[in-house]
């Protein structure tokens, strides 16, 4: 260990997720020497444990899950949920389910069709779409063709569409839908057991560390330092001369021209308003007071469909999703796409119990027995579902948040509120999904609003003006030389797909303009 913390770095990358690892392996592959520092442990590469109900802190840490639970308050009600994020090599991104989809360029850019909610990101899309195809290059992502999108993906690869997806994208055909393939980070290897939701112990999914952390490490001028909490990082004027951290309980300073962040946008405002001092009294890169503000998620409408004959075939649905709903009369909206997830008994107990918790209901005696009875009727009588969702779009509002407990020491506080008009939006979505699916029997499994933990971001945003945004439009902190940010937090907008192809398309272009800025 004294090797690596002793040693001055070009770069140090705290966080090995999607952002991370994709930015140390480019700050490599470009001849840089990369400390990457990780919280979690690095594990072994035959674990394919899933995001399975560990309560146990040390448990939930063994198996590169975050340890404790995030406390959301939302609704005038506070609880203690466990969020699906990682705390290991590749973070959340090897529990994912490889979902790698391009945004439309009115995500970004300007639109009078579909009003963008902030005028548009400081980056537009067609300076990100070189950046887009080199990252579904990386991470040789899978689909098919959009069939109403104009934009071309050169760089992907031949989709594996089962007999049973093909047949549930005719009936949406049929309903005047124009599904297609998903775009997934598999690589085509023999025997690939789609490893979504759990860790690949095959390097067949592209996730941070499959596709970041190990062609980094493989170029033999990175290194990694696992079980190290980063605590604050060290100013001098205007550079960070030092990152405080603890592994194994003794304390660190590493040191590196180049520090870049990737913590995750929950846990990368709570590094930099811990790291306040004389100069930053609000937290590093903070004067805008917006370091922790703005967070959003997707509201999730997640529902099961019982299909039918062919449709049913022998697994979940993986590969079928459409953009039809992505927009409805100039309101913005989101993708809806298949889970890989087939609902039996446990699975509709599991969603049943969410739809009360918190509920009266919950309380009265044998509430548990009533759920499980009900979903074992349910399954019963219309079989196995397949499980879909549609990703709401959510938008900025300063007043949506996350901090650190002070009474708890790197404990996660979420304060949340869902607007009116994401309700009517939600509203808008709910009947439109209905319509795409009529002639299947289909339930929605969450009665209210249900934010993506999964899916945060926004909470260092960048922006070209210093007195809103954290970061300039390089996602370099404003007013900070040698400090970048490259995790979701950078977001200015949640969009309307899965943000893992953004979030790595976006650290590989901040690592070009890192070089040579």
């Amino acid at each position: 260990m004294r090797e690596l913390t002793d040693r001055h770095w070009d770069a140090v990358v705290i966080g090995t997720g999607m952002g991370g690892g994709v930015a140390g392996r480019a700050l490599a592959e470009a001849g840089l020497s990369v400390l990457f520092v990780e919280k979690g442990r690095a594990g072994w590469r035959r674990e394919a444990n899933g995001t399975e109900a560990a309560t146990d802190p040390v448990a939930r840490g063994v198996r590169g899950l975050w340890p404790d639970p995030v406390t959301l308050r939302m609704g005038g009600r506070e609880r203690e949920v466990f969020a699906p994020l990682g705390m290991g090599v590749g973070g959340s991104s090897v529990f994912y389910a490889a979902t790698l989809e391009r945004p439309e360029p009115h995500d970004l850019d300007p639109s009078n069709a579909v009003p963008h909610p902030v005028g548009g990101w400081p980056v537009r899309y067609a300076a990100m779409a070189p950046w887009f195809d080199a990252a579904e290059r990386m991470f040789a992502v899978r689909g098919g063709a959009d069939p109403l999108s104009a934009v071309a993906c050169p760089e992907l690869g031949a989709a594996v569409v089962s007999d049973a997806d093909r047949a549930m994208m005719a009936h949406l055909a049929g309903n005047g839908m124009h599904p297609y393939a998903l775009h997934a980070a598999l690589r085509d290897v023999a025997g690939c057991a789609s490893c979504l939701g759990r860790k690949c112990p095959r390097p067949c999914k592209m996730d941070g560390r499959s596709a970041g952390v190990e062609p980094a490490l493989a170029t033999g001028r990175a290194a990694m330092l696992d079980r190290c909490d980063v605590t604050r990082l060290v100013m001098d004027g205007n550079r960070v001369a030092g990152i405080e951290a603890v592994r194994d309980g003794a304390r660190v300073t590493l040191r590196a021209a180049r520090v870049v962040l990737a913590a995750g946008a929950l846990n990368s405002p709570l590094l930099l308003r811990r790291s306040a001092c004389e100069g930053w009294a609000d937290g590093v890169a903070n004067r805008s007071g917006m370091v922790g503000r703005n967070l959003m998620f997707h509201l999730n409408e997640t529902f099961a469909v019982w299909p039918k004959g062919a449709e049913r075939g022998d697994g979940p649905s993986k590969a079928v999703g459409f953009r039809d709903l992505y927009a409805v009369d100039g309101r913005r909206m989101g993708m809806v796409q298949a889970m890989g997830i087939d609902a039996g008994r446990g699975e509709i107990a599991h969603y049943m119990g969410q739809r009360i918790a918190g509920t009266w209901a919950a309380r009265l005696p044998g509430a548990r027995r009533v759920v499980q009875a009900g979903a074992v009727l349910a399954h019963g009588a219309m079989g196995r579902a397949k499980l879909f969702v549609g990703l709401l779009e959510d938008m900025p509002d300063a007043g949506n948040r996350v901090f650190e407990d002070r009474g708890r020491p790197g404990r996660i506080v979420v304060e949340y509120r869902v607007a009116d008009e994401a309700q009517v939006r939600r509203r808008m979505f709910r009947r439109a999904i209905r319509s795409a699916f009529a002639g299947r029997r289909m339930a929605f499994v969450n009665r209210g609003a249900e934010p993506n933990l999964g899916h945060p971001c926004g909470t260092v945003r960048m922006g070209d003006d210093p007195a809103v945004a954290p970061l300039d439009a390089g996602c370099r902190a404003h007013g900070i030389e040698n400090l970048w940010c490259v995790d979701a937090g950078v977001f200015p907008t949640s969009m309307g797909v899965n943000p893992s192809l953004t979030i790595a398309a976006n650290a590989l272009r901040v690592v070009e303009g890192m070089r040579h800025g």
